[in-house]
């Protein structure tokens, strides 16, 4: 039997994963900060983090393959060195104790977000292609990006890692509310819907677990396979809600110049008076501002990745939503895979 270990295993494309896994009769182990929701038989819980060396050595005694999935997502934290000390060095600690222990396949877990160019009428379609950390519009996406050079060198040097790039998750069970999710919310029921217009990849959060097992098992190291499902323009998603949820409201666009002024006032805002998550960021801004249709070709080709249509898991997380409340979200070492109107810096993380 194989015997996995999942960092950050008890977030939301995490949990999934772990089921997955264990449908697939892998012996499975989590390292996250938080006990998993609902615990699986067999599933062995370990709390604690992935800055832990000698936490994460104990945890990979016997273990096969590491799905690592663990980081800080979204685009504000009052410590903005944190995003590098979890994305980047987490990936450094739990990448090196996996190399001393020789483990046979190491699943990086990476985001959309630093695929995007600055160029208007560039198209993120190259999986391969790469930015420098420099090109990154804020500290979030350069931690991703310096976390995801590392590992692509890691495999440069013969360590078998494989990247995969899940896009915005969306589906039943996200009850931490992750990013996507929190964009949904936001404008479920608002009467007026203020937003800025860009394109999002909703994938099924089922579909986004199911596509890291396939580039564990069939990807090529070295490579990195975006694992989304269908890129939309967010009109079309407020659209989509009104339709599925009954509550209609009155979509007003933004234009991209005030979005920037209003997210970079509230981020000072936070920064300085509030220290609590503003409502935008300029790299939110930045990043959908960049946002271009992804392509998925790669992985199902060589993957066999068939993410199933989107509506469906749009449904499931507005009828979660509409019975569920105000759950507030949580950030941890454990978040995974983003947007909201204004401020579409509540995108994904790992």
């Amino acid at each position: 039997m194989t015997r996995v270990l999942v960092t950050g295993g008890s977030g939301f494309i995490g949990k999934h994963l772990v089921s997955a896994l264990v449908a697939r009769k892998r012996q499975v182990r989590v390292l996250d900060l938080r006990a998993p929701t609902h615990a699986l038989p067999g599933v062995q819980s370990i709390a604690g983090s992935v800055l832990d060396p000698d936490l994460l050595d104990d945890a990979l005694d016997g273990v096969d393959e590491v799905y690592h999935l663990a980081g800080l997502p979204g685009m504000w934290l009052p410590r903005k060195a944190d995003f590098h000390a979890v994305n980047y060095r987490g990936t450094e600690v739990v990448m090196a104790a996996a190399r001393r222990r020789g483990i046979a396949r190491f699943l990086h877990c990476s985001t959309e977000s630093i695929l995007f160019h600055g160029s208007p009428s560039a198209c993120a379609f190259a999986d391969d292609t790469l930015l420098s950390a420099d090109d990154m519009p804020g500290p979030y996406t350069r931690s991703k990006m310096l976390a995801d050079q590392l590992a692509l060198q890691a495999a440069a040097s013969g360590f078998p890692v494989i990247v995969g790039c899940p896009t915005m998750p969306i589906g039943p069970d996200d009850h931490n509310l992750t990013p996507p999710t929190a964009m949904l919310r936001h404008f479920l029921g608002k009467r007026f819907q203020l937003y800025l217009d860009f394109v999002v990849n909703l994938v099924d959060v089922r579909d986004a677990a199911a596509g890291l097992i396939l580039a564990m098992e069939r990807g090529k190291a070295g490579h990195r396979y975006i694992l989304g499902g269908q890129s939309i323009q967010l009109k079309r998603v407020l659209q989509l809600m009104a339709e599925i949820s009954g509550c209609r409201g009155t979509p007003v666009p933004v234009p991209a110049p005030i979005a920037k002024g209003a997210a970079a006032m509230m981020e000072l805002i936070a920064d300085h008076v509030t220290h609590r998550p503003p409502s935008g960021t300029a790299e939110g801004v930045r990043i959908a501002l960049r946002a271009r249709a992804l392509s998925i070709e790669k992985a199902q080709r060589e993957l066999g990745y068939a993410p199933r249509p989107v509506e469906p898991a749009l449904r499931e997380t507005i009828a979660c939503l509409l019975g569920a409340g105000e759950s507030r979200p949580q950030q941890s070492l454990s978040a995974s895979p983003h947007s909201r109107p204004l401020h579409p810096d509540r995108r994904y993380g790992v």
